[in-house]
This record gives structure tokens, C-alpha cells and sequence, in this order.
């Protein structure tokens, strides 16, 4: 009696099962693998920003949603489920807009950076070059900063959008302490814009930065500040900031701002920036 209750029972699910799947078109497939990447696309960017706790509020809803969708069967319309999880999908991507531009900025520079590297274009510089780009730098810092010259400038890895650079003029020279002073001089066309520096060399100067959009920052933080929180907001860079008012020195990462930077934390923000620039041998070297 009890196998042939088992039996039933099983006989039941089989055809529920194939019925299932003979009801799984094309459509069907579409519309989970489309799910299965926007939660996990989703999830990423919330786990990778440390919002777990507002993960488990996504991930509640979302099986929420599907034990609604299954329970009201028949009195939803099919693309229900689809539809919830687009919606506080793409509310939990507004609420991270800046970290998902910063995402996919930093995706496109991986893959130049990988196609650089398959052509063999890479360029391997010296230790004694990178320590005279980071003296040259500081020395330009430190004099604009006794004299109360504002400065704006972006230590880039080739993260920058492209919309950032064309806004400057290309300038693509060797890094000095007189370059850098000449641009910023008060009276020069391009001083009121970022010097953008890639690796070991000026890439540009008079670039225009997006502004940050928060208002927890103190109130003597002008345009330039404004300006170098921003662009590390989206972007993965430095932005070392001279303060025209001033002459304070700030350093910039990820939005955070270092003030009152003083010799030694400039050293040490440049030899971070250019560790990566630096051959194997030379980064074994600068660890004695």
C-alpha cells in the first residue's frame, strides 16, 4: 500500500515537473538569466561598498517578491517578479550611482590596461626617475602653498573619463617643479583648472571635474576642493588640493580629505600612487 501511495505521489510530481519544463520557452530563460544578473550585479556593488546590512533589506525583498509572485499565481501577471526585482534593483543602483560609474570606469582602465600590456606597450621607468617625479611634485606643492597659490591636481592610474580630459589641454610633458608652477600662476589660462598627472608624466592641465554632490563637507571648502572630492568619487584617483584661501594642503582619497598634509604625508601618498609604476626590482629596493 505505502509503495503504491509513494508511487502516486511520485507519479504526480514527474508530471508536474514535465509539465514544468514543457511550458519553458525561450522567453523564460531570457527573463531568469536577466535576473540572475541584476540581483548579483546589485549584490556586488553593495557588498563591495560595504552596505551589507542594506544587502539583507535587498535580498528580503526580492525573496519577498517571489513567494508573493508563486503564492498570488494566476492573479499576478507572469512578468510580476521581473518587474519588483527591476525596480528596487535599479533604486538600490541610485542610491550607489556615483559607485557604479566609478564600477564600470575602473572596468574599461582594466581592460585597456590588459590590451596595453598584450601589445607590449607597457612602460617601465627607473626608481631614480619616480623618486625625482615625487620630489618635483612636493617642491611645486610645498612653494605654491607659501605663497597662497591655488592648485588642483589628480594623480591618475588611467581611470579619468574621457569627457574630463578633453575638457583640459593636452599637455603630455615631463614632470618638473617649474612646469607645475608655471601652470598654476595666477595669471595663467589654465590655472583655475586640474592638472591631471598619469604616471610620470603631465597629461593635462585646465580640466574641469565633477563636484561632489554631498553637503556634509565643511563650509570653507570651495569650488577646488568640491572639485577634487568629486572626481575621486567616481573615479579611481589622488587629488592633492593647495588652497588659494589658505595654502593648507589636502590630500583626497575616495572622497575622504586629509588636511594640513605636511612633507612626509606627501611622500608617502606619492610612493603609493607610483608603486605600481615601479619595477619588481626597484619595489623590493624601496621595502629595505
Amino acid at each position: 500500500m505505502n509503495t503504491q501511495l509513494l508511487a502516486t505521489k511520485w507519479g504526480a510530481i514527474n508530471a508536474q515537473l514535465q509539465a514544468f519544463f514543457q511550458s519553458f520557452g525561450i522567453l523564460q530563460v531570457v527573463e531568469i538569466i536577466l535576473l540572475f544578473t541584476v540581483i548579483f550585479f546589485v549584490s556586488k556593488i553593495l557588498r563591495d561598498n560595504d552596505a551589507t546590512n542594506l544587502m539583507v533589506v535587498y535580498w528580503c525583498l526580492i525573496i519577498g517578491g517571489g513567494c508573493i509572485s508563486i503564492l498570488a499565481k494566476g492573479i499576478l501577471p507572469a512578468y510580476a517578479l521581473l518587474l519588483f526585482v527591476l525596480i528596487v534593483s535599479a533604486t538600490m543602483l541610485l542610491l550607489f550611482n556615483m559607485e557604479v560609474k566609478k564600477y564600470f570606469w575602473d572596468a574599461h582602465t582594466a581592460t585597456e590596461k590588459a590590451a596595453d600590456k598584450s601589445s607590449g606597450r607597457t612602460e617601465t621607468v627607473s626608481k631614480a626617475e619616480t623618486e625625482r617625479c615625487i620630489d618635483n611634485i612636493v617642491k611645486a606643492l610645498q612653494n605654491m602653498s607659501k605663497n597662497n597659490v591655488g592648485a588642483l591636481i589628480v594623480l591618475s592610474k588611467g581611470a579619468l573619463p574621457k569627457q574630463v580630459l578633453q575638457s583640459g589641454v593636452s599637455i603630455d610633458s615631463q614632470i618638473s617643479t617649474q612646469m607645475i608652477e608655471g601652470v598654476f600662476f595666477p595669471k595663467a589660462p589654465l590655472h583655475d583648472g586640474a592638472m591631471v598627472i598619469h604616471g610620470h608624466k603631465i597629461q593635462a592641465a585646465g580640466c574641469f571635474l565633477p563636484l561632489t554632490q554631498k553637503t556634509s563637507y565643511p563650509k570653507e571648502y570651495g569650488t577646488r576642493h568640491r572639485a577634487a572630492i568629486g572626481i575621486t568619487e567616481v573615479s579611481n584617483v589622488i587629488s592633492l588640493v593647495v588652497s588659494e584661501e589658505t595654502g593648507i594642503i589636502s590630500i583626497v582619497k575616495q572622497g575622504s580629505v586629509i588636511r594640513y598634509a605636511d612633507y612626509d604625508m606627501l611622500v608617502d601618498a606619492l610612493k603609493d600612487y607610483y608603486w605600481h609604476e615601479m619595477p619588481l626590482v626597484d619595489k623590493k629596493a624601496s621595502r629595505r
